[in-house]
C-alpha cells in the first residue's frame, strides 16, 4: 500500500460515518449522552488527532441534539486544548533535532529565501489555523506552529484554545440545526 496513513485515516472516516449515519446508533448514542458535558471534554481531547477526529465530531454532533451547545463547546475547547499542548510538547521537544535538520535541506532554503517573511509567516500562520480549527489533523497545524521559534507556549495555547473551541461551535451549530 502506497499510503498506509492516509489510507487509515480515510478508513476512520467511513467507521465513523457507519457508526454514526442515522437516527439509531444502538447502545453507543444513549452512552453517548449519558457521559454529558464530560463527553464533550473527552471528545476535545480526541478531536485533535488525526484518527480519532472523526469519532469525536460524531460525538460533538450527538451532543448537540440533547446538551446545551453553548457549554459544551466552551468545555469541549480545553479538551482539545489539552490535546494539542501534547502534540506541541512532543514535537518541539522531540522532534527539535529534526525540525533544525529539514530547515537546512536545500529546497527549504530556496522557499525560505524567496519567500519575504512576513508572507511566510502568514501563509504558515494561516495553514495552521486552519488545520486546527477544522476537524481535519490538528498535528500539521501543530507542527508549523511548534517549528516556530517565535510561538510561545502560552501564545499557542490561546491560539489553539480559540480555533478549537470555533471548529466545535460550528460542528455543534451543525448538530444542532443552526
Amino acid at each position: 500500500m502506497k499510503y498506509p496513513k492516509l489510507s487509515l485515516l480515510l478508513l476512520t472516516f467511513f467507521v465513523a460515518y457507519l457508526l454514526f449515519a442515522g437516527e439509531d446508533f444502538g447502545s453507543l448514542h444513549p452512552y453517548i449522552l449519558s457521559l454529558g458535558y464530560a463527553g464533550a471534554f473527552i471528545a476535545g481531547i480526541f478531536y485533535v488527532y488525526s484518527f480519532s477526529a472523526a469519532f469525536a465530531t460524531a460525538v460533538f454532533l450527538i451532543i448537540a441534539k440533547q446538551h446545551n451547545i453553548i457549554l459544551a463547546g466552551l468545555v469541549g475547547g480545553p479538551g482539545s486544548l489539552l490535546g494539542d499542548l501534547i502534540i506541541f510538547r512532543f514535537i518541539r521537544h522531540s522532534f527539535a533535532d529534526e525540525i533544525e535538520k529539514l530547515s537546512q535541506e536545500r529546497f527549504v532554503i530556496h522557499i525560505h529565501h524567496r519567500t519575504p517573511n512576513i508572507l511566510r509567516k502568514l501563509l504558515y500562520s494561516g495553514i495552521a489555523a486552519f488545520f486546527i480549527a477544522s476537524p481535519l489533523p490538528d498535528e500539521i497545524g501543530v507542527m508549523l506552529l511548534a517549528a516556530s521559534r517565535d510561538i510561545s507556549t502560552r501564545t499557542f495555547s490561546i491560539l489553539s484554545y480559540t480555533l478549537n473551541t470555533a471548529g466545535i461551535f460550528v460542528i455543534l451549530g451543525v448538530g444542532a440545526g443552526l
